[in-house]
C-alpha cells in the first residue's frame, strides 16, 4: 500500500495531529504571536520537533502530490 495516494493520506494525518498540537499552545495576538512560537520551540516538551514535522509535512504533502 505503498502508493502516493497513501502517503498523502499519512502527511495529511500528520499536518491535522501537529497542526492541532501547535494551535492549542499559539496566541494569534500580533503582539504576543512571536514569543508563542518561542514558547512552543523552548518550552512545551518536544514542541520544537513537532514543529518542523508540521512545517515539513507541508513540503511533502506537495511533493507527494505533483509526483
Amino acid at each position: 500500500w505503498w502508493n502516493f495516494g497513501s502517503l498523502l493520506g499519512i502527511c495529511l494525518i500528520l499536518q491535522i495531529l501537529t497542526g492541532l498540537f501547535l494551535a492549542m499552545h499559539y496566541t494569534s495576538d500580533t503582539t504576543t504571536a512571536f514569543s508563542s512560537v518561542t514558547h512552543i520551540c523552548r518550552d512545551v516538551n518536544y514542541g520544537w520537533i513537532i514543529r518542523y514535522m508540521h512545517a515539513n509535512g507541508a513540503s511533502m504533502f506537495f511533493i507527494c502530490l505533483y509526483m
